[in-house]
C-alpha cells in the first residue's frame, strides 16, 4: 500500500480521535513502513469536533468560564474560526455528561445555561456564525437553560419567570431553566433576548435524527443513560410534549416530529425553534470543512472506527459519513471497534471489513477501556488486517511475474 488515511472517531470515555488515529498509524507502519499516512481527527458534533474545526480554520481556542450542568463555575472554551465571524461550540466542554458525578446525575436538574454563556461570550466578540455540536450532554431542558442564558424568558400559568430560584419541591431551588420545569411552562417572554441573535446564523451538528418526543424522542432514548429512572423519562417526555405545544403557538412551528429535535436532550429542537438553527448531520459539516474528499484522492484504503459499532452506525455517524465519501471515489473502507454488532448490515452498508479490537479473553471491560489497552488493541488489529494486505500483495505481484 502506498497511501492510508485513517480517520476514527472517539473510543467515548477512553480514545480521543487523534490518540485513536496515532494507534492505528502505527499498526500500519510496523507493516508498510513506507507508505504515506495520513491522519484526520474527526467528530460528529460530540466531543473532538470543536477541536478539528479549529484546526480546519486556522482559529483559536478561547478560554472563558461558565456554568456546569449543576450550575457550578467550570473553566472551559470554545473556538472561533480565523475568519473572527464563526464561532465554535462544543456544548459537551461545559453541559457534557462527565461535569457530572455519577452520584449525581439526574437531568430532572441539569441545565444548558453554561452553553448559552459560550454563545453570549462569542456574540459579544463579534461572532454572527455559530456552529454548535450537540452531543455528550447530561441535559434534557430542550435547551431552554441555553435561552434563558441568552435573554429568554420563560413565565408559569400565573405570568412567574421560570428557572429564576423559585422553590420547587423535591427538586429544591433550580438555579436556572432544567427539565423539572418543562411542563409548568405556559408562555415565553422574547422582549430581552441578546440584539446580536437577530443578525446570526446557526447551524447545529448532530449524528442522530431523534424527534422531539414520543417513544424515539429525547426523553425516552437519551435520558436513561443521564441518570432518569423510568418516571423521570415520562415526567421529562410528557414536559417535552407540552413545551412543543407552546412552542408552536408561540412561534408557529411544530418541532414534536422534527428529525434531529431530540439531539442533546431537545437542544435540536431549541435552536431550531427559537434560533431557527439547521440541523446538519456533524460528519458532514465536518469533512467539508477538512476538504475530506481532497485529502482521501489516491488512497489505497480507508480506516474509520468508534467505540461500538452497530445498525446505528449507518444511521449518519462518522464511519458512515466518511463510507459514502469514500463510495464516491470507490476507495474501500476497514471500520474498527470497540464493540460489534450487526455486521452483516454494515457490511451490506459498504464497509469492507468490521473488526472488535477487543480481544475475545476473560479481559473485563473496563480493562478493555483502559486507555493505554485499548492503543495496544488498535494497534495489534491494525497490523494482523495490513500483514492479510501485504501477503495478497505479494501474491498478486508473484502471478504477474509468472
Amino acid at each position: 500500500m502506498k497511501k492510508v488515511v485513517i480517520a476514527i472517531d472517539s473510543f467515548k470515555g477512553c480514545l480521543t480521535s487523534p490518540e485513536a488515529e496515532t494507534a492505528a498509524a502505527w499498526g500500519v507502519r510496523s507493516v508498510f513502513p513506507e507508505c504515506e499516512v495520513i491522519c484526520l481527527p474527526v467528530a460528529d458534533g460530540g466531543e473532538g469536533m470543536q477541536d478539528a474545526l479549529i484546526a480546519a480554520s486556522g482559529g483559536m481556542r478561547i478560554p472563558v468560564r461558565a456554568h456546569s450542568p449543576l450550575m457550578e463555575v467550570h473553566d472551559t472554551h470554545y473556538g472561533i474560526a480565523g475568519d473572527g465571524q464563526t464561532a465554535f461550540i462544543e456544548m459537551a466542554t461545559i453541559s457534557g455528561l462527565p461535569l457530572v458525578p455519577r452520584e449525581k446525575r439526574n437531568p430532572m436538574l441539569t441545565t444548558t445555561f453554561g452553553t448559552g454563556e459560550l454563545i453570549r461570550n462569542a456574540l459579544e466578540r463579534g461572532c454572527r456564525r455559530f456552529i454548535i455540536g450537540l452531543g455528550g450532554s447530561a441535559t434534557n431542558d430542550a435547551g431552554l437553560g441555553m435561552l434563558h442564558a441568552l435573554g429568554f424568558r420563560f413565565l408559569d400559568e400565573a405570568g412567574q419567570e421560570l428557572g429564576t430560584g423559585h422553590p420547587r419541591g423535591a427538586c429544591g431551588v433550580p438555579k436556572a431553566m432544567c427539565g423539572a420545569l418543562l411542563a409548568e411552562v405556559a408562555s415565553v417572554d422574547c422582549s430581552s433576548v441578546h440584539p446580536a441573535l437577530k443578525g446570526c446564523h446557526f447551524t447545529a451538528a448532530c449524528d442522530v435524527r431523534n424527534p422531539f418526543t414520543g417513544a424515539d424522542g429525547a426523553a425516552a432514548v437519551f435520558a436513561p443513560q443521564k441518570g432518569a429512572d423510568p418516571e423521570m423519562v415520562a415526567e421529562l417526555d410528557a414536559g417535552m410534549v407540552k413545551l412543543a405545544e407552546v412552542i408552536r403557538q408561540s412561534t408557529g412551528k411544530d418541532i414534536s416530529c422534527l428529525p434531529g429535535a431530540g439531539a442533546a436532550g431537545g437542544m435540536g429542537g431549541g435552536l431550531s425553534a427559537f434560533l431557527n438553527a439547521e440541523l446538519q448531520p456533524g460528519i458532514r459539516l465536518l469533512l467539508d470543512a477538512l476538504r475530506f474528499g481532497e485529502k482521501i484522492k489516491s488512497a489505497d484504503l480507508i480506516i474509520t472506527g468508534e467505540g461500538k459499532a452497530d445498525r446505528q452506525t449507518i444511521m449518519g455517524k462518522v464511519p458512515f459519513g466518511i463510507l459514502e465519501e469514500a463510495k464516491a471515489q470507490q476507495i474501500p473502507v476497514i471500520l474498527l471497534a470497540g464493540a460489534v454488532e450487526d455486521v452483516e448490515i454494515l457490511n451490506q452498508a459498504g464497509f469492507q471489513g468490521v473488526f472488535s479490537i477487543t480481544p475475545p479473553s476473560s479481559m473485563s471491560l473496563e480493562q478493555a477501556m483502559e486507555p493505554a489497552i485499548a492503543k495496544q488493541n488498535i494497534s495489534r488489529t491494525v497490523e494482523q488486517i495490513c500483514r492479510v494486505i501485504q501477503c495478497r500483495e505479494k501474491k498478486s505481484c508473484s502471478s504477474g511475474n509468472t
